[in-house]
C-alpha cells in the first residue's frame, strides 16, 4: 500500500485506502478493520494525505513531514484523548508548529493517523512528479514570455449579429401580414366537361 492513495473521510473515523473512485462517490478500505464501503459524496469528502498542509510559523509544511519528524524523534506516543500531553508532544517534536491555528482536535487526529499508518508499515512518502511533467508545468510561462505579439490582421474578430426585434403580439403580427400582402383573386373556376 502506498501514502498517496491514503485518504481521509468526513464522517468516517480513521484513515482509508482509496480502492476506485465512481462519479457519486468512492469504494474505500478502512485501515483499522480492512472493511470495504461505498462513500458517497453527498454525505462525505475525501481529502488524500497528500493534499493536507499544516500551518508553521514559517510557510505551510505537508503533513507527511511532520510524520517524519514524528518518526525521527525518541518521544514515545501519547494518548490521543488528552490534550495537553499531545501539545506537549507537537512541542518536543515540531515546534514550528503554529499552534494558535492548529487545533488541539487537529493535533490529535494526526496522532491517531501517524500511529495507524505506523503499525500498517506504509512509508512516508510523496508520490514524485515525473520530470517531464515538472518541465510541462514550468515551460508555458516561459512560451508565454516569448511569444511576440500578435499583428492586428491576425487577430480575430467576431461578427456582430443584429439585434432581434421586439416581439409584437400575434393580432397585429396578422394584421401587418394582411395589410402587406397584396390581395389575390380568385381564380376562374374550369367547367366541368360532361
Amino acid at each position: 500500500m502506498e501514502y498517496s492513495k491514503l485518504i481521509a473521510v468526513t464522517g468516517l473515523p480513521g484513515l482509508y485506502e482509496l480502492i476506485s473512485s465512481k462519479t457519486d462517490g468512492a469504494i474505500v478500505r478502512s485501515l483499522e478493520d480492512g472493511n470495504s464501503r461505498f462513500a458517497s459524496t453527498r454525505q462525505h469528502q475525501f481529502s488524500h494525505l497528500e493534499s493536507i498542509e499544516v500551518y508553521t510559523v514559517r510557510d505551510n509544511v505537508n503533513l507527511v513531514d511532520i510524520f517524519k519528524s514524528i518518526d525521527a524523534a525518541d518521544v514515545a506516543l501519547p494518548d490521543e484523548k488528552d490534550a495537553k500531553a499531545v501539545k506537549t508532544f507537537f512541542e518536543k517534536t515540531y515546534p514550528d508548529l503554529d499552534f494558535e491555528r492548529v487545533y488541539a482536535s487537529d493535533m490529535k487526529k494526526m496522532v491517531k493517523w501517524f500511529s495507524i499508518i505506523k503499525s500498517k508499515g506504509i512509508e512516508f512518502k510523496l508520490s514524485e512528479v515525473p520530470e517531464e511533467e515538472v518541465e510541462e508545468a514550468a515551460a508555458p510561462a516561459v512560451a508565454e514570455e516569448k511569444k511576440p505579439a500578435r499583428k492586428a490582421a491576425e487577430t480575430v474578430t467576431e461578427e456582430v449579429k443584429p439585434a432581434k426585434k421586439a416581439a409584437k403580439p400575434k393580432a397585429e403580427k396578422k394584421e401587418e401580414a394582411t395589410e402587406a400582402a397584396p390581395k389575390k383573386k380568385a381564380a376562374p373556376k374550369k367547367k366541368k366537361e360532361d
